[in-house]
């Protein structure tokens, strides 16, 4: 059986970025300064990022202008391809029409490499020698090392400790690049000593490694700090896929009726719904699901309130969704989604009711993947392969109630360097992370309050 594959051309990349501040009914609530409690300013940003990217963070125009020094780096492997998945359609047995998005064909392998690219861009334009970051499952890591060697940067990861032991294929991708990779928690920052003293043995969480990284930023002048999700100006840059796609529906003759994609920090989900919200927000009838992993389900069982970002607390308070910045998720393979909270504006959204979110355990997840890998032929990522599930469920669905409906997914990137994660769940040894209710219960306890 063919796949159909509909493929754009050079001059389809996208020209502008959508940001969706300027539809939201309604924004989100200003950050909040770590010590004052006050809403915060260019200045309280100025010393870990570079204006253009703070002026983006509070922009509410619509469209925002991608720099040609960006596009000439997209063009490396945007338009990414838009399929058709019919050998899955047959085996479901099911009249749903489902699609992928496939950013697994960027040089880092993920969706990730649409927002280091322009962040390497202005922070080298600033004249920024280095920057400090974080990484969970590696995806992020790579694609800002990447970004590094384009624009000349040199890069520092963070790498959360139990994907640089489960994944050190990623972490040697970032030092092919150039960059060098630390185990987080490390001895080499006041947060990660700190982290260590309570628990030697900590596997570590992306809360934990952005508190690294922040430090890490702001105690060397001629570094910037660069965040891989969650931020406005980060999931700006990553509506390219939700465009690109717009474009591809229109020459398959068709439009969505679900859109779905995991959903760790949420630039992934981000990137590929804001274009067709925008659609939901002027009256377009469609469906946004946001998917979590059980054992990290923030915006299905968290809190929507005020937190810091990070577990340290050195980043500004952000209204979101959250389990509590000190809460260690379990140890997952999915690390990429293994963060205690959620973009401000996907926190809004699905606050609003426009974003819904469902949360599955890791083997129902793997199973869906190992059904995808053997009728489209790409291994997933374990994080993409929580919305392979999802959508499944939804043909599922359009099969029991006779419905056809068109379904289109975020493949966010490949997991050939995953593997190591398909042995474990093969030979039986992966298990269902249950649902740590003591452990967000106690970390909803310690979160700020806020008059």
């Amino acid at each position: 059986m063919k796949r159909t594959k509909i493929v754009l051309e050079d001059k389809d990349i996208p020209a502008k970025w959508y940001n969706i501040m300027a539809d939201m009914p309604n924004l989100p609530k200003p950050p909040l300064h770590p010590g004052t409690r006050k809403p915060v300013g260019p200045d309280d940003l100025s010393t870990i990022f570079p204006m253009a990217l703070i002026e983006q963070e509070v922009s509410q125009e619509r469209w925002i202008t991608i720099p040609d020094e960006v596009l000439d780096c997209y063009a490396l492997w945007r338009p990414s391809p838009l399929y058709r998945a019919h050998r899955l359609e047959k085996a479901l047995a099911t009249p749903a029409r489902i699609y992928y998005k496939y950013e697994g064909v960027s040089p880092a392998g993920s969706h990730k490499a649409n927002t280091s690219i322009p962040q390497a861009y202005y922070n080298k334009q600033a004249g920024v020698r280095r920057i400090a970051t974080e990484t969970g499952a590696g995806q992020w890591g790579a694609a800002i090392s990447l970004a590094g060697v384009f624009f000349g940067l040199e890069i520092t990861v963070y790498m959360v400790r139990v994907s640089y032991n489960q994944k050190p294929y990623r972490r040697i991708s970032m030092e092919t690049w150039g960059a060098t990779v630390h185990p987080s928690p490390s001895n080499l920052t006041n947060a990660g000593r700190a982290i260590l003293d309570k628990d030697p043995d900590s596997h570590g969480s992306l809360g934990i490694a952005i508190s690294e990284a922040v430090e890490d930023a702001a105690t060397h002048k001629d570094t910037n700090y660069a965040l891989g999700s969650v931020l406005n100006h980060v999931v700006l840059h990553q509506t390219v896929i939700g465009l690109e796609l717009k474009k591809q529906f229109e020459i398959a003759g068709d439009y969505p009726d679900i859109v779905i994609a995991c959903c760790g920090g949420g630039s992934n989900l981000g990137g590929l719904s804001f274009p067709f919200l925008y659609d939901k927000i002027h009256g377009k009838e469609l469906r946004v699901i946001a998917v979590e992993p059980d054992s990290c389900p923030t915006l299905t069982k968290g809190q929507f309130r005020y937190d810091f970002g990070d577990t340290a607390g050195l980043t500004p308070l952000l209204m979101m969704y959250t389990l509590g910045h000190s809460f260690v998720p379990p140890g997952i393979h999915a690390g990429g989604l293994r963060y205690h909270a959620d973009s401000p504006l996907v926190s809004q959204l699905t606050h609003d009711g426009l974003i819904e979110a469902r949360s599955y355990p890791q083997t129902e997840v793997f199973n869906s993947a190992i059904l995808f890998a053997k009728t489209e032929g790409i291994i997933p990522a374990p994080e993409s392969s929580h919305a392979i599930k999802c959508a499944i469920d939804e043909a599922m669905r359009c099969r029991e109630e006779g419905k056809e409906k068109a379904i289109v997914f975020n493949l966010s990137g490949h997991g050939y360097l995953d593997l190591a994660a398909y042995a474990d769940f093969l030979d039986g040894k992966i298990i269902d992370s249950v649902y740590p209710a003591d452990k967000i219960n106690e970390a909803l306890r310690c979160l700020p309050i806020i008059d």
